[in-house]
């Protein structure tokens, strides 16, 4: 099914997405993109439906043709601060305040938001598979945010981030148990106590 290009065509339109929300180390990433009035391609999609491969493919595509894209990033300390809600949107918020033109209506993959100065917003759910928008800073966010991870894996390779990009999986919530905690680690997350439980 192809994505709809636009929610409020008469706009200016930004969308909106996170990558990292439910991780245990790493930064969370927000990207925002606007796409120039009678953009289409038809491979957009949602990122978690893509390969790794076609992700990277997208990106160079949606960093070369959209208006005006950008990147947003908020600290595994600054998550423990505020909570990874409100850290998700203020990635968000910094992605947004990146951007060379602002937007004059914004679309977020979600049902909520922090509205972002006075520019209204409106909150799509599964939006990532509905607006090319959105699903364009759904892949931006992802690859960039898996890029930052796979440096980082060289400094604790026992943590396997080259791999997981900081997910809970098995392998990771084990190496904290006998590792302990990286200076990466979201401590608000990390119980070796709790994980322990979760096996």
């Amino acid at each position: 099914m192809s994505l709809l290009p636009y929610h409020t065509p008469t706009l200016i339109e930004a969308g909106c997405d996170e990558a990292g929300r439910g991780c245990l180390a790493g930064p969370v990433f927000a990207a925002a993109v606007i796409f120039p009035q009678g953009y289409t391609n038809s491979l957009l999609q949602d990122s978690k439906q893509l390969s790794q491969k076609q992700r990277e493919s997208l990106r160079t595509h949606i960093e070369s043709e959209a208006l005006t894209w950008a990147v947003g990033i908020v600290s595994h300390t600054e998550i423990d601060t505020i909570n990874i809600l409100k850290a998700s949107f203020l990635a968000m918020h910094r992605a947004l305040d990146a951007l060379s033109c602002k937007p004059q209506h914004i679309i977020v993959d979600g049902n909520r938001f922090t509205p972002y100065h006075s520019i209204p917003h409106t909150c799509v759910v599964k939006g990532d598979g509905k607006y090319m928008s959105i699903a364009a800073a759904s892949i931006l966010a992802k690859t960039h945010r898996d890029e930052y991870m796979e440096h980082i894996h060289s400094e604790f390779p026992h943590y396997n981030w080259k791999q997981n990009k900081g997910y809970p999986t098995l392998q990771h919530r084990k190496s904290i148990i006998q590792f302990g905690v990286s200076p990466h680690h979201r401590l608000s997350f990390n119980s070796a106590i709790q994980l322990e439980l979760e096996f």
